[in-house]
């Protein structure tokens, strides 16, 4: 039996913060953990559920990084619960003021890590599951049913397509 080498995958975070987070902090802080960041998507309203307000406030924002090091494919639990760590560093009396959620680009899907159960969700490790968000076809991407409301509306595709083209190029090169 063949036994196949882990896949290489593109670790992306989205960041959902408030206006007066330490954001520019926690992007150092995740640099330092994760290696030189890659690109930044634009700044993203996030006005499509008020599930973090009673926490964050309102007129939360959101954006997502991509780091240049591809990671192998089954670090992501572990990568969640080093997120979940570097959340309580930027946490006020109400709670965080920046939700960290990190997944992986591969050339056909993008994944999050969810510490949440969920019926389309595959357990990886200690407390942490895979949950496919989106996938690709005929070079657009696509939600499925599950998908959260933002990711459904295609927001994001313009950003994940740009990370797309530098992940292929990326795995050309190995």
């Amino acid at each position: 039996m063949d036994i196949q080498a882990t896949p290489k995958v593109k670790l992306i975070i989205g960041l959902i913060y408030a206006k007066d987070s330490e954001l520019g902090s926690c992007e150092d802080h995740l640099q330092n953990v994760f290696g030189s960041i890659e690109t930044i998507s634009p700044e993203y309203n996030f006005d499509i559920t008020d599930y973090y307000e009673s926490e964050m406030g309102k007129g939360l924002k959101r954006r997502f990084i991509s780091f240049e090091r591809l990671i192998n494919a089954d670090e992501l639990a572990e990568v969640k619960r080093l997120t979940n760590v570097i959340e309580i560093n930027y946490s006020r009396n109400l709670g965080r003021s920046i939700n960290l959620d990190p997944g992986y680009l591969d050339m056909d899907k993008f994944v999050l890590a969810s510490a949440k159960y969920g019926r389309q969700k595959i357990y990886l490790s200690k407390g942490i599951y895979a949950d496919p968000t989106l996938y690709f076809f005929k070079k657009a991407f696509h939600a499925h049913d599950w998908s959260f409301p933002d990711f459904s509306k295609g927001i994001y595709d313009d950003y994940f397509i740009l990370v797309r083209r530098h992940y292929k190029q990326q795995i050309k090169a190995l």
